[in-house]
């Protein structure tokens, strides 16, 4: 199963704005008309109740949203390019990878309501919108804004009502395969799961979701056996079965065994509601030293059920007492993060205006909006000229160069445009 992998994706730019002038029969001057352009694809992640791997995203790991169409003249506003969702299982955890190996939480994808991970960028306004008291043939126009993008590192953590944990070879996959409809592989040698196995119990009337957790070995947290791997998976479990191979010397410390590796893990799984479950009832020995165990065993504070999954012996009893403590444990704590909230996903951070330093004899100006005017504007133009400098007035630009000590002459870079000072 594929519960682990890398996406990278990219949101639409916008469309760029317009630069157009009305010109029509018997209306030889009617002024600018140039729309803005569109909004580009924003890039949604979307939980899927029908998906539990993400291997359609291995073969698939680039997304990227369409761009927002251009504005046209008469004032006609390019249409907004349509969204991107990409559907993932249940119990998907979204972090964002920063500088190329640092990851931060970014999201729990626990219901089926979209989230956005990367919005698509604004459109461009047209020249229409530069219309003012002083300013009547604007010919500027902005180029839309870019999309943001991310490299994101998908991690499944399976939803289920309830974990079957426990040590490798104690029974977990016999009683998944005995109680619902799933066919795990099942041999006598440890090991033999290698990935999670989820089936649906039908009992009483009513269903629940329950999931074989592959083998626990001490030491399964900090990474033995694949512990980390399994171990996540865990997490997201409302009850676990806590299964007990009767044929060991001391289940007592067996469990001790393990539950210090859910604590370890995480100090929440560790708090989870269990079920003490004694496999290989049908074995003689397992079923003659039954009450002794027992006593032992709930003296750790957890019902203890003695089951043989290979006969169905006590399986029933142990299915009743399951969906009883369902009924206790809230639905939420399927979904208990052990990662802190993160920021919300597509906030946009509002940037400063401009940002001046000098390179050698080059004052190089730092200004989006100014870059995104420039991009269409024809510099042969003397008006073009005007307006832009008009726009670096009215940012700031020009009192901050000022201060800064351009001299008449001097060369000005606005992104890839060098201008000279005058």
């Amino acid at each position: 199963m594929i519960d682990k992998t890398k996406i990278s994706v990219k949101a639409g730019d916008g469309g760029n704005g317009c630069v157009s002038f009305r010109r029509e029969k018997f209306i030889p001057k009617g002024g600018p008309d140039g729309g803005d352009g569109g909004t580009g694809g924003n890039i949604q992640i979307v939980g899927d109740p029908s998906l539990n791997t993400l291997l359609h995203l291995r073969y698939h790991s680039t997304w990227v949203g369409k761009r927002g169409v251009h504005g046209g003249s008469n004032k006609r506003r390019g249409a907004d390019a349509e969204d991107i969702f990409i559907a993932v299982p249940l119990g998907t955890v979204v972090w964002k990878i920063v500088d190329g190996e640092q990851e931060e939480f970014f999201a729990d994808i626990s219901s089926t309501l979209p989230v956005l991970i990367a919005r698509g960028g604004a459109g461009g306004n047209g020249n229409v919108r530069f219309v003012s008291s002083v300013q009547q043939e604007p010919m500027l126009a902005e180029k839309g804004e870019r999309g943001e993008d991310a490299s994101l590192q998908l991690e499944l953590k399976l939803l289920a009502d309830v974990g079957l944990i426990g040590q490798p070879n104690a029974g977990k996959s016999t009683l998944l395969s005995c109680c619902s409809a799933a066919k795990p592989k099942i041999a006598a040698y440890p090991f033999t799961t290698t990935s999670p196995q989820l089936g649906v119990v039908e009992t009483r009337g009513s269903s629940f979701v329950m999931m074989e957790v592959p083998g626990l070995i001490e030491g399964a947290h900090t990474g033995a056996g694949l512990g980390h791997e399994f171990l996540r998976h865990a997490e997201r479990a409302r009850l676990l079965l806590h299964i007990l191979d009767g044929t060991v010397e001391d289940p007592v410390a067996e469990w001790r065994r393990i539950n210090l590796e859910l604590e370890n893990f995480n100090a929440l799984l560790g708090k989870k509601p269990q079920i003490i479950v004694v496999n290989k009832l049908d074995i003689p020995e397992v079923k003659d030293r039954a009450s002794t165990s027992k006593k032992e065993l709930e003296a750790l504070g957890a019902p203890v059920h003695f089951i043989s999954a290979a006969t169905g012996e006590g399986v029933d009893a142990l299915l009743g007492k399951t969906l009883e403590m369902l009924k206790t444990v809230p639905k939420d704590a399927l979904m208990f993060p052990q990662e802190p909230a993160g920021p919300t996903l597509g906030t946009q951070v509002a940037e400063a205006p401009f940002k001046i330093s000098k390179q050698r004899d080059t004052y190089v100006v730092e200004a989006p909006r100014v870059e995104r005017l420039l991009y269409q504007a024809d510099l042969r133009d003397w008006r073009v000229m005007v307006q832009i400098w008009k726009e670096l007035d009215r940012l700031g630009v020009v009192k901050a160069l000022e201060e800064w000590g351009v001299q008449t002459g001097d060369t000005m870079r606005v992104g890839t445009v060098e201008l000279e000072w005058y």
